[in-house]
Order: structure tokens, then C-alpha cells, then sequence
């Protein structure tokens, strides 16, 4: 069985597969491609998948479907590639939970380097369990009544229960965590969880603030824990009763 990490190619262009699929094998991954979700779903059954490249306007059943399914049946890292102008297909794709996305048509050095940044994230995190952790425990920071623990990379509720969030997630929290009261730009968040710049219309961080305040907020639309600061950024605000 091979060690080389394992990169699954889902798009129904061939010449996009197959370009992919070299240039990843070029630069030592090992490489799997499927025309559609269904010959993905069966390569994920009978491989170690580590990372899946899904295109999101395929024919049948399409790329968010997809990652949709993956994101609620396994633990491997997921990036959206989408047509440049497909802006809202990008939004759906951060909030069905991709780590990433790339606009075609797509850069093969841009797509090694996003591929090895969200892979770092991903093996950055340990192996989690179901069993609840002590929501009080010194380990976790808090977020309102969530905590968030570090050492295992997950978001507990009040009662020490897992709450469902992406290694993207988990590294904007941290982010936070690691800076509060400060004001974090969005170029700074892309930077320090993503590896590159922010462009003014790339508005995944403010579709993955949105997601991530439905968890912890307790009233999304009124955020009190991590605030929107206008025309700057975002700020994480502990209270005094959650330190």
C-alpha cells in the first residue's frame, strides 16, 4: 500500500482530469480521477481518500451534492473548483463545508500550492472521538456558551458535546482564539488559515464567518462574540464570564 497521500480528481472534462491528475503525480501525490459523483462515491468506498478536487457543475448529480455527502459520511479535506463567474456556486460550497476553492481556469502551481495548505491543516488535526469533553476544562477557550479545545480540534457545546465544523473552521476559531480583541482583516484571516492573499471580491471569509456564527452565536444575526468591524475586519470579544 502506498504512503504518497491520495488526491481524488472529480470533474466530467477529461483534459482537466488528466491535467491534474499528472501534474499532482509530478509533484508526488498519488492520483485517482472520476468523470462524475457516482465513480467518486465508489472510489471513496474503496480508497483512502485523502483530499477530493470536485468540480461543481457536472452533469447528473453535481459538485455540491457531492461535497454534501462527503462532508457528512467522511474526514477528507474537500476543494471546489468552479467557473470564475460562478460566484454563488462558491458561496454554497464554503457553506456546505469545502476547506477551499479555485477558480478555473485553474493555475496547476496555484492548485499544488491550495492542495499542500489544506492538507497541512488537515493532518494538523488529531483524531477525534464522539465522547463529550468537559466543556470547563482549562484546555478550551471560550466562545459564548461554546468552547473550543485545541488540543482535540473541536467546537463543544455547553454540555461537552461535539458540535460539526471543517479543519477550516476550527482554524479560524483558533485564529481568534490566539488574538482576542484584535481586529483580524479579512487578508489577515486568508492569510494565517488559507496561505494567500485576500482579493475584494472573494467573500469566502465572510460566507465562513456567517457559518461559524450560527454555531456559537445566539443570535447569528446580532453577533456579540466574534464582531463585524466595518471596513476592517472581525474581532473576537470575550466577556469577562467567559474567561
Amino acid at each position: 500500500m502506498s504512503d504518497k497521500i491520495h488526491i481524488l480528481v472529480v470533474d466530467d472534462e477529461p483534459d482537466i482530469r488528466e491535467s491534474f491528475q499528472e501534474y499532482l503525480e509530478i509533484n508526488g501525490y498519488r492520483a485517482s480521477s472520476a468523470d462524475g459523483a457516482a465513480e467518486a462515491r465508489r472510489l471513496v468506498d474503496e480508497h483512502d481518500i485523502d483530499l477530493a478536487l470536485l468540480d461543481i457543475s457536472m452533469p447528473g448529480e453535481d459538485g455540491l451534492s457531492l461535497a454534501r455527502y462527503l462532508r457528512e459520511h467522511t474526514d477528507l479535506a474537500i476543494i471546489m473548483v468552479a467557473s470564475a463567474g460562478d460566484v454563488m456556486d462558491r458561496v454554497i460550497g464554503i457553506e456546505v463545508g469545502a476547506d477551499d476553492y479555485l477558480a478555473k481556469p485553474v493555475d496547476l502551481r496555484e492548485l499544488v500550492a491550495r492542495v499542500a495548505a489544506v492538507l497541512r491543516w488537515k493532518h494538523a488535526a488529531p483524531t477525534t472521538t464522539s465522547a463529550p469533553i468537559d466543556a470547563h476544562d482549562g484546555a478550551t477557550i471560550p466562545f459564548g456558551q461554546c468552547r473550543l479545545d485545541i488540543e482535540s480540534h473541536r467546537l463543544l457545546d455547553g454540555n461537552g458535546e461535539s458540535i460539526s465544523i471543517t479543519e477550516m473552521d476550527f482554524q479560524v476559531l483558533k485564529l481568534f482564539a490566539e488574538n482576542p480583541g484584535r481586529t483580524l482583516s479579512r487578508d489577515q484571516i486568508l492569510q494565517a488559515t488559507r496561505g494567500r492573499d485576500w482579493d475584494p471580491a472573494d467573500r469566502s471569509v465572510d460566507i465562513q464567518m456567517g457559518r461559524i456564527r450560527r454555531k456559537i452565536e445566539p443570535d447569528p444575526k446580532k453577533p456579540t462574540i466574534i464582531k463585524t468591524v466595518h471596513s476592517r475586519g472581525y474581532v473576537y470579544s470575550p466577556t469577562d464570564d467567559q474567561e
